[in-house]
Parts: structure tokens; sequence; C-alpha cells
């Protein structure tokens, strides 16, 4: 394969490879020569006749890894050390199996979730060989090409190379279903191992690149707009760790927290601005292709003339349900109002709800926030003569139960207190 001849000239060589138009490798390279020779024609022979071992080489690894399959590989990873807290790549290989089995399923398409397995539990077996034991940078490309030489089906050899990528900022992404569920197992599984251990990043040291595996998983979310919720995936990788339920809990908790900080900080790069972003991704988000459309509505919503009072009401609100002791009623008992303007603003919540969340439901954030612009004169009416905390206990419990009905409806795009100036 042209990848192991290209990184040998490179990385042994120092030469320069040379591409035709279709970017197939030529017989021709480059090469930088300090001195300037009449005739060049010694140094050209020379430079030619010390690749050709460099060469040989690369063909030798190459046959000789062929002589076994990938398969039979497969086994050799129980004697390999992943983490001495973590155990081998064997071990860690099952559970990657695992959890891309189950991802595959979740997307509800035909044979998925077998295929993911298979690829997953080839997806490292080319550790093993020869060719990625001499260069390091070819796992997963050499092992799509033994694949294929084993007669494993397409959409297995490139998820074993793909499950990889993103490698880095503005790589490509997995190119299948099958590619796209054995690179997020991966990466599931390299955060939730490595945060149940402690090994978490701090300050500018990543040893594990779990920042870049966290932009990974969000990218393939996005941009594949895959229909998996985050926290059931996490969930699926943690149930892969230990069987006490609190650690896993606890350790879910955190990972999620880390890939949302790592979503703001995407967003941000991508050109938000830093309080959209907040407003969006305070709120948990469960599918995170829908983000992109969530910001864009909260974008529309600044520019509504009620959005800067709707704000700062709804700052006012969740302040007075934080100070709140004891738990606050779901049910509103519209009896119990005595105040004009909270019968008004129990009316017009009333009136506006069932569309806010059914353009919700349908995804039409846009128009499920400009319907709260309804709201912001029985709302700044109600916080102008309605005593809250009032003296009788009932009359104070139904009214927390109102605000907080406001509270929930306010916010299911996004948390817009943190839209107020």
């Amino acid at each position: 394969p042209q990848e192991c001849l290209i990184l040998t000239m490179k990385a042994n060589q120092k030469y320069f490879p040379l591409l035709d138009k279709g970017s197939k490798l030529t017989n021709q390279f480059l090469i930088v020569s300090n001195i300037s020779p009449d005739d060049a024609s010694a140094v050209i022979q020379g430079n030619e006749r010390v690749v050709r071992p460099r060469l040989a080489d690369a063909k030798f690894f190459f046959d000789q890894d062929r002589k076994k399959t990938l398969e039979s590989r497969v086994s050799g990873l129980a004697k390999v050390v992943y983490h001495n807290k973590l155990g081998t790549q064997g071990e860690r290989n099952i559970r990657v199996q695992a959890i891309a089995k189950e991802i595959g399923d979740a997307l509800h398409e035909e044979g998925l979730g077998a295929k993911a397995k298979r690829a997953a539990e080839l997806s490292k077996a080319d550790l093993l060989t020869d060719m990625v034991g001499e260069f390091p940078e070819l796992q997963g490309i050499m092992g799509s090409y033994y694949a294929r030489h084993d007669g494993f089906q397409q959409v297995i050899a490139e998820a074993i190379e793909d499950h990889y990528k993103p490698r880095f900022s503005g790589d490509a992404l997995p190119r299948n279903s099958v590619g796209c569920c054995v690179a997020l197992a991966d990466k599931l599984e390299t955060l939730v191992g490595l945060f149940s251990i402690g090994e978490k990043p701090t300050g500018d040291k990543d040893p594990f690149a779990l920042r870049r595996n966290a932009l990974g998983i969000l990218r393939i979310l996005a941009e594949k707009s895959l229909h998996l919720n985050l926290y059931t995936l996490a969930k699926i990788a943690a149930a892969q760790f230990g069987t006490d339920a609190n650690a896993q809990e606890s350790n879910r908790v955190e990972v999620l927290n880390f890939i949302y900080d790592r979503l703001a900080v995407l967003l941000r790069d991508q050109g938000c601005a830093a309080n959209e972003v907040d407003a969006v991704v305070s709120q948990p988000q469960e599918f995170i292709y829908k983000v992109v459309d969530k910001i864009g509505a909260v974008r529309a919503f600044t520019l509504l003339p009620e959005a800067p009072a709707l704000a700062a009401a709804n700052k006012r609100v969740g302040n007075i349900l934080k100070k709140t002791e004891g738990s606050i009623s779901g049910v509103i008992d519209e009896t119990k109002f005595v105040e004009p303007a909270e019968i008004a603003l129990f009316e017009a919540l009333n009136a506006v709800r069932p569309g806010v969340n059914a353009d919700f439901d349908n995804g039409d954030y846009t128009a499920s926030l400009k319907k709260l612009a309804a709201l912001r004169t029985p709302v700044d009416a109600f916080f102008d003569s309605v005593m809250v905390n009032a003296d009788d206990p009932a009359l104070k419990a139904n009214r927390l139960a109102l605000l907080n009905q406001l509270h929930q409806t306010m916010n299911r795009v996004a948390d817009i207190s943190r839209l107020a100036a």
C-alpha cells in the first residue's frame, strides 16, 4: 500500500514522495542536497540506492503480515497491557465491542449492531502486525488492508480504519454507519474508563487526548445527525466498568459535564456568541445534532423586543425557585388565585404552553421561543402586583407552582436567563 511506502520514505529518508493528480504515488521523489554538483546523477543514484532496501523492508512486512489473518491476532491482545488499572487491550476490546453493538442496535439499521461488534472486534488487531510495529502511524489503515485481504466486507474494512477518526481538528469523519458506531464506542470507552480511574485532563495537560476524544464524539453525533441520546451512550459505556451503580452514575455525570464543556468550546470556536452558547449548553442536550438549531433559535429570540424583559424575568423566577425550601408542587389550583395579575398569568401560560411544547417536540425551536413573547405583559404585571411569598402557606405554594410551570415552559429550548444583561 502506498501509505507504507510514503511513510518509510518520509520517516527514514526524509524524502518527498510525489503523487499524481489522482493522489496516487508515482515512482519519483524529491530530495534536498546541500551540494550543487555539475553532474547530479551520482547524488540521484545514491539516494535511489539507499531507498530500495527501505521499500523492500516495507514489502517484507506487508507480505509477512498477510500470512496470518487479522482475526487470528485478536486473541493476542490479551497479552498487551492497555493500562495497569484498566487491564489489557483484550479486555478493552471486549468493552468496545459491547458498546459498539448497543450503539448499532439503537440506530435501528438492520444488521448494524452485529456489524459494529464485528468491526470493533477486529479494530485493534493490526497493533500486533509487523507493519504497525514499525510504523504506529499506520494503525487502522493496515487493519483495513488486511481485512480486505481476508475477505471481510468493505464496510467492516472501512470501519477498522475510520474508528480512529477524527484524529485531529478538521479531519474527516467515518465513512459509514459501522465506522461511526465503532468510533463512538472507542472514544466513549476511553473517556469513561480513564475518568473512572482519575486520569482527567488538568490545565494544558491531556496525555490521553481526552479533549480530542470528546470533540470527536460531538462532531460525529452532530455532523452525521445521529439520533443517539448522549445520556444513554454514557450510561452504556459506564456499565462496562464495575457493578457499583453509584460509581457508574457519578462517573457518567463527570464525563457528560466534560463533553458539554467541549461542546461550549466547539460552538464558540465556530463563532457563536458566548451568552447564546451558555443558554443552550447549560440545559441538558440529549441529541447533539439539534444544538445548532437551538443556537439559531436563541439568536432569533434575542432580536425580539420582548426578549430582554423575559430573560430578566426568567432569571428572577429561577432565583425565587432556588431559594425555596422543600419541594414545589407541580399542581396549580386556580381556585386559590386571588390577584387579577396571577389569574392573567395563569391564563396566558395555559394559552401559550401547548404551542410552545408542540413546536419544541416538532423541532421548530425558533417558533417555540417566539411564542414566549406573549408572556411578557402578564409576567411583568405579575411581578408588579403579586407577592409570591405570601403569609398564607397555601397561597404561597400555589404561586410557586405557577412560577415553576412558567420556568419549565420558558426554558425548554434554552435557559433564557443566561441572556439577561
